[in-house]
């Protein structure tokens, strides 16, 4: 099942977009063009799955995090419960 994104802002410097992961959800591999900043607006734990492994991360809603672009993996919701997040890519 893949992950619900909805984008809410677009212009020459940003790119926000909500992600929304019913349980068992996952946005498939894929890689960052840009830094960006997670605001994770629920608590929980998402398995990401990487070049060099695969790792669970737990999140605590409203505790952000940024990540330089190139990073590549896929993002699964291992709760049983939907998790959600924003993110904010900048350009």
């Amino acid at each position: 099942m893949k992950a619900i994104s909805t984008l809410q802002v677009e212009n020459d410097r940003v790119i926000v977009t909500q992600w929304r992961f019913p349980p068992g959800a996952e946005t498939g591999h894929h890689v960052h063009a840009h830094d960006y900043v997670v605001v994770p607006l629920t608590s929980g734990v998402l398995r990401l799955v990487e070049p060099s492994g695969i790792r669970d991360v737990a999140l605590t809603a409203g505790g952000s995090y940024a990540r330089p672009a190139g990073v590549a993996h896929n993002v699964i919701n291992i709760n049983d419960f939907a998790f959600s997040f924003v993110e904010i890519e900048l350009k």
